[in-house]
Parts: C-alpha cells; structure tokens; sequence
C-alpha cells in the first residue's frame, strides 16, 4: 500500500445500525479504532421478526449517533478520515437506502470519496480484515438472509459454487423457533434447546444431498419439524420440554450434516484450483452456532484445509467489514458519485445463474 488509509464504514441493511473506522498502513494489517452498533431486536421482538419500516426508522434516527459514537471512539474528525464506505445493498431497502443517503450526506459536505460496498463482499473479505489470509480462499456465507458458497480470488472477484435455493439457515432457525415457541432471535435459543435433547430421535431430511451439486434448501426441513410437532400435539395434547429440545436437536443435526456434506463438495472443487494455502472461512450470525462450527472444522481436517471463523462480533452484521471492504475498493480505485443507488437485490457473482427468482427488480440471489 501506498499510504496510510482511514476508512469510515456505515451498516444498516436489516436491523443492525452501524459505524467502524478502520485503518491499515502500508506493509501492516488492518486496524479496528472503533466500531459501533446498535441492535433493533426490542423493537421487533413482538412480531416475530424484523419489521422493514421500523427497521428503516430506526436506522435513520441512529445513523448520525453512530458515526458521532465511531469518530469519538476512534479519536478522530471526519478530517482524519480518507474516504466513506456505505452497504449499497442487498438488503431491506429501506435500511439501506437510510445508509446510502446518510453516507452521501457526509461526503458532500466534506468531499469525501463515497464508496458503495456489496453488504456479501463485506462478510467475504472480512478473513482478510482479521486474519490477513491471500487470495484465493473459499468462503461460506451461513446467515439469516444468505448462504453461499464462494471462491475468492480478489476483492472483486468472486465464483459462486452454490447456495440456498429457498430459506437461508437462520432464516429456518428463526423459522423453527416460532413454531416451537421460543423467542427471537431463532439461532441461539434453537441451539440452547438442542444442547439439552436427543438428536436422534427425530430423523428430519437431509435436503439436496442426493444431487451432486453445491446447493442446498431448508424450506421442507422446516415444514418436517412443523409436521412432527403437530403429530407430537395430536396425540399428546401439547409438547413437553424434553419434545421441544429433541425436536431442536434433531433438527441443527439435521443442519449441520446438510452444511457439512455440501461443504465437503466445495471444497473438492476449491482444492482443484490448486491454492498453496487452503482455506475455508465462514462468516455470518449462524456461523456462531457450536454444532456447525464442529461439523465444519470436522470437514477441513479431513480435506486438509484450514478452518477460519472471525470473532461473533465481526460474523454478524457490523460496520467494520464495510469500511474494510471499502478500504480495498478504494485500493483498487474505486470511486462512487452521488448517483450511487441503493439495491435490495445485488448478487456477488453475476455471471452465475440465479438461485431464486426475483422478479421485476432482477435476481435475489
């Protein structure tokens, strides 16, 4: 790197506001001199999920707090700062066009260079903000909108081998604990259930496993877990607690072996690239989950492969991946104006046919 590089990043695509600064000097790693978020899950907790336009709301009356919180945390002005990274998309777009205008603001009042990051591009080279690993790595998204398998060989550069062609994981963990009753968000009161039943006694689907390709669904797991309750009621009257936690164990068993398989198929085409150094990484809120994790070093270990996982806080959604993504956008001259427009939909690999369909606006995935 030529020079010294400070970035401010803003995150605001689903119910998660954001602020970081980043810093990286020439021949060092990148540096987190703050990072701030504030969660949204008091708000939409009634509802069982996130609600867009109080998501949009909430954004727009916290983003100026965070960048204030951020500079503050970081010793900083905006003067000490070299360029403004925003998640453009995808995401809900109320949130994100919140972002967008709010990083626009910034940069015409200071002349900024405004930069547009991909929210994926983000979680993918979030391994290089922690660890410094080279190109090419692969890389699985495991998240509550997203699951993707992805090759990356540069900061722009991404092959998609597959991903979900329904529900996202976290989607079918939010999913599975509404109908079990448990609270929001699904992902970790889902795992602190199953940490206490028996994974074999429901035997759920192992979806897409018989096709040889990278893959997967989680929409009829789901549906398979709503049938076994309903029986379990039927004939009981109600579910008892050691119903509940069999029924989480069976099906973040069912999870884990389904990411663990598909994850074995990646990497069989990844190896054959040949990288002198292999590596999976993975990164998104599900990524925390201890039984994934497992299956998925399990998997690296027989394949001769690293196995990376950011800390929690920089697996779930958070402001330092953008102003790092940002960081190596703006190393390689990337520039936005203020015609940069904020996208619900933006895949990473957009030679790669779509996963679902999306109507008029273009692919969701």
């Amino acid at each position: 790197m030529p020079q010294t590089l400070t970035v401010l990043g803003l995150e605001s695509s689903c119910d998660d506001t954001a602020a970081a600064v980043v810093r990286q000097m020439p021949g060092a790693g990148a540096e987190i001199l703050a990072s701030v978020g504030h969660g949204q899950a008091e708000l939409h907790g009634a509802y069982g999920g996130v609600v867009p336009e109080i998501a949009a709301r909430a954004h727009a009356e916290k983003l100026d707090v965070c960048v204030i919180q951020a500079l503050g945390d970081a010793g900083l002005d905006l003067g000490g700062i070299d360029a403004i990274a925003v998640t453009a998309g995808p995401g809900l777009i109320g949130g994100v066009i919140s972002g967008v205008m709010c990083a626009k603001g910034l940069a015409a009042a200071t002349g900024l260079p405004l930069i547009g990051v991909n929210h994926l591009a983000g979680h993918a080279l979030t391994p290089r903000l922690t660890d410094g690993i080279a190109f090419p790595y692969l890389m699985l998204l495991v998240s509550g909108g997203h699951c993707q398998y992805l090759i990356a060989d540069g900061t722009q550069d991404f092959t998609r081998l597959g991903g979900t062609i329904d529900d996202a994981p976290g989607e079918a963990f939010d999913k599975t604990a509404r109908l079990l009753g448990l609270p929001q968000p699904g992902g970790p009161s889902v795992e602190a259930e199953a940490r206490h039943g028996d994974p074999a006694r429901f035997r759920f689907p192992r979806p897409l496993l018989d096709r040889p390709d990278c893959n997967l669904s989680f929409s009829g797991l789901k549906t398979a877990l709503l049938r076994a309750r309903d029986q379990l009621v039927a004939e009981q009257g109600g579910l008892t607690r050691a119903d509940r936690a069999d029924l989480c164990a069976g099906f973040q068993q069912a999870v884990v072996e389904t990411l663990a398989a598909k994850t074995r198929r990646a990497l069989t085409l990844y190896l054959q690239q040949d990288p002198p150094e292999p590596v999976l990484a993975v990164a998104g809120g599900v990524a925390a989950n201890e039984a994934i994790r497992a299956g998925l070093e399990s998997v690296c270990a027989e394949m001769g492969a690293r196995f990376l996982a950011p800390p929690l806080s920089l697996c779930t959604d958070n402001a330092a991946m953008i102003a790092y993504a940002g960081l190596e956008l703006f190393r390689d001259g990337v520039r936005h104006g203020m015609d940069l427009p904020a996208r619900p939909r933006w895949p990473l690999d957009d030679s790669s046919p779509a996963l679902m369909g999306g109507g008029r606006k273009g692919a969701k995935a």
